[in-house]
């Protein structure tokens, strides 16, 4: 099965690529259109700000490849700042207009007990378990690198949280469309799996 890893230059895309691979698929590093809507998944990457990101999405026409995707129902997962890219807006930096396939805001962690960014292994709480991704998987943790947390609109978006001061969104989804806030391809075999079930999704 091809992967289209979406190449708009700010993705960990080598990493992604060869978990993919270890998991038995296709992957294709691509930032032309046809490609990608060709795919029989689509995973967006993301490592750096959020306006930055739109900004190149926006260069490139990849921003509304990445809303015909979702229309056309294509399985896709946003990684990292990938998923908050989702979402529709971020206040990272100044207030920037994300692709707005989900319904929510990306806001900075609160300065207090806890350090940001928030950094290291955290455990996962499924908030729907019966969700595909979960097959098979007990909760266990997942490698978090982040200064912006998710605040979804709509709480059945919402699939798995974590906990640091509060609860932070960690994995969302709706229909056809994923986020994994965690590095899955750098989250040991509980990320391999996520990812893996998230590939099953495509076949």
């Amino acid at each position: 099965m091809a992967i289209a890893i979406v190449d708009y230059g700010m993705g960990n895309l080598h990493s992604v690529s060869k978990a993919v691979e270890r998991l038995g698929d296709e992957p294709l590093v691509t930032g032309k259109r046809e490609e990608i809507l060709a795919a029989d998944g689509i995973i967006l990457p993301g490592v750096g700000a959020f306006g930055d990101a739109m900004e190149q999405l926006r260069a490139t026409s990849l921003d509304k490849v990445m809303k015909e995707a979702a229309e056309l129902g294509k399985p896709l997962l946003g990684i990292c700042l990938g998923m908050q890219l989702l979402f529709s807006k971020s206040e990272e930096h100044g207030h920037h207009e994300g692709l707005s396939i989900l319904p929510g805001q990306v806001v900075r962690f609160e300065s207090g007990a806890y350090k940001v960014p928030h950094m290291g292994w955290n455990s996962l709480t499924f908030t729907k378990p019966e969700h595909p991704l979960f097959a098979g998987l007990q909760e266990g943790h997942v490698y978090f690198v982040h200064s912006y947390h998710v605040l979804p609109d709509q709480s059945s978006d919402l699939l798995a949280v974590t906990d640091y001061g509060r609860p932070v969104t960690a994995i969302v989804g709706r229909g056809n469309v994923h986020g994994m806030q965690f590095h899955p391809e750098k989250s040991g075999e509980q990320g391999m799996s996520l990812l893996g079930n998230f590939l099953a999704l495509t076949r």
